[in-house]
């Protein structure tokens, strides 16, 4: 940052990728129009439930409409977000989030009022917690077990997901305290970690975006935060409320499984991915059980994303994704 940069107080531009959920949508905007904010983006995703008509009844200067001609995904949306606000902003820092996340009132002044965390930040990452105030699991921050001894014994050695993701204490804590990485709600990214690492990969759609782009911005030596003073809701649904551990649509499963073996590869390293494989991909098959009568259906579709993620295949459109789901469907 320069130091004419230095002295004037940070840009904020906060980023809402939208689609389809425009009650969330309505909430979210509400938000963030009445938080300390320079601009708000909203990239809509070519919603069909009113999204775009209601959007462009807004008159607040500081909100700008992205309208995609096709839903491209969130991480798609976020990298067309991101790209816009550096073009026509140029903001010191980025706010991404989900249409159905948003800061509790005065967060996003709390986050200036802790400005600067320290020289080299790349991220810094708030508390998302459910309406209800229980911790958001999907959003847990994280630190890399591969690059911690300590977190990758602990995580070997019965840890599981709870040796490598922060605590709930953690969340009581009156300081922030280093991350590797995180989720895209209530994420602060500076501009100085997109100018060295570019932007979130929108070939994915959705999932895993956010933890590979983190997971990259540490790598290039930036310092990660994660504020628990900072606090954020999440109205998240994507489970199947009777089976809570499936993805609904079943699409979603190519998603999740694809773009996790491919962090996991980046997480692990060239090496010590192979024997991570031999580990997590017979327990990603066990989640079958879930599933019930659509489970020979997800194991087809969790044995195309493996290979795709194997290969490193990020090409594969939207509509392609769901022409194997209603194939695997049909088998």
């Amino acid at each position: 940052m320069t130091t004419a940069a230095a002295r004037r107080p940070a840009r904020i531009c906060a980023i809402v990728v939208t689609f389809n959920r425009l009650d969330h949508l309505r909430q979210t905007v509400a938000r963030l129009l009445s938080e300390a904010l320079d601009h708000v983006i909203v990239v809509e995703n070519a919603c069909t439930d009113g999204t775009r008509d209601w959007l462009r009844m807004q008159n607040d200067p500081r909100l700008h409409v992205v309208e995609l001609p096709e839903n491209i995904g969130g991480a798609g949306g976020f990298e067309a977000g991101m790209r816009e606000a550096r073009a026509i902003y140029r903001p010191d820092w980025y706010l991404l989030m989900d249409d159905d996340a948003r800061p509790l009132p005065g967060a996003v002044a709390q986050f200036r009022d802790q400005l600067p965390y320290c020289a080299q930040t790349g991220v810094v990452l708030a508390a998302a917690r459910f309406p209800q105030g229980g911790v958001c699991e999907m959003n847990r921050p994280w630190r890399n077990p591969f690059w911690h001894k300590s977190i990758f014994l602990r995580t070997l050695f019965g840890g599981g997901r709870k040796g490598f993701h922060i605590s709930d204490a953690d969340y009581e804590r009156q300081a922030p305290m280093p991350v590797d990485g995180g989720s895209f709600v209530g994420q602060f990214i500076s501009a100085a970690a997109v100018d060295r690492c570019g932007f979130p990969d929108g070939r994915l759609f959705i999932y895993g975006d956010d933890v590979l782009y983190s997971l990259e911005v540490a790598r290039a030596g930036f310092a990660n935060w994660f504020d628990p003073r900072l606090h954020w809701e999440h109205d998240f649904g994507t489970f199947d409320r009777a089976h809570q551990r499936a993805y609904y649509p079943l699409w979603k499963v190519y998603y999740n499984f694809r773009n996790g073996l491919m962090l996991y590869r980046a997480a692990a390293g060239p090496l010590l991915f192979w024997g991570v494989l031999l580990l997590v991909v017979p327990k990603w098959a066990l989640s079958a059980r879930h599933y019930g009568e659509h489970s020979r259906t997800f194991l087809r579709i969790l044995a195309r994303a493996v290979w795709d993620g194997l290969r490193g295949k990020r090409n594969v459109s939207h509509p392609e994704v769901l022409a194997l789901t209603e194939r695997a469907a049909r088998r």
